[in-house]
């Protein structure tokens, strides 16, 4: 048999057109361009139509990084989440369905939240605002909650929150955890709301 010699392809046109295709994306592809995280609750997910002032707890991120409440006391990133666990557990009145927290320990003081269900965490931020402060603060509003759960659960079940969670995860099947953190999660559940960065 003969050798045939196999005819080559120039594939140097498709270099050409991979590259003009590359150039043509990057020019016309636009990147989103907005300062934040955007991460808001609205009213139909956390059940509540009305909110009284009382019931919210205003937490402010300035341009120099101080965390405010309520828009005139500056509190220390430490303190923050004692704040948050105050405000949440104070039990002072009763959820929507006329229910008392007969769970909360605290000071049921009139002028703070009236029930867990009701309490609402409200944090606004500067745009100036850096992401380490934002999101630290972020992280002592989700352990406030994750600490009050955990009391919770240690009272009523004997475990912590996160043994709950953990043992969940290893069985799924199981509808007894599942009641169990349900429970956990109606008597606490989280509402923060990230309302629009300020200038």
């Amino acid at each position: 048999m003969s050798n045939r010699n196999t005819p080559e392809i120039n594939a140097g046109s498709m270099a050409d057109i991979a590259f003009l295709l590359l150039i043509f994306f990057l020019v016309t592809t636009t990147l989103d361009s907005e300062i934040g995280i955007q991460k808001m609750l609205s009213k139909e997910d956390t059940g509540i139509s009305e909110v009284n002032d009382k019931n919210v707890l205003e937490i402010t991120l300035n341009a120099d990084n101080e965390i405010q409440l309520e828009g005139e006391q500056i509190v220390p990133l430490k303190a923050l989440k004692q704040f948050v666990i105050d405000f949440i557990d104070n039990g002072a009145s009763t959820d929507q369905n006329g229910n008392s927290c007969d769970w909360c320990n605290g000071k049921k003081d009139v002028n703070s939240s009236d029930h867990p269900a009701k309490a609402v965490v409200a944090l606004e931020s500067s745009r100036s605002t850096s992401y380490g402060i934002y999101i630290a603060t972020h992280n002592e509003i989700n352990n406030a909650y994750a600490e009050l759960r955990s009391k919770l659960a240690v009272s009523l079940y004997g475990m912590t929150y996160r043994e709950l969670i953990a043992d969940y995860k290893k069985d799924k099947k199981n509808t007894v955890l599942k009641t169990k953190i349900e429970n956990i999660h109606t008597k606490y559940p989280v509402l923060i709301f990230d309302n629009e960065p300020i200038k």
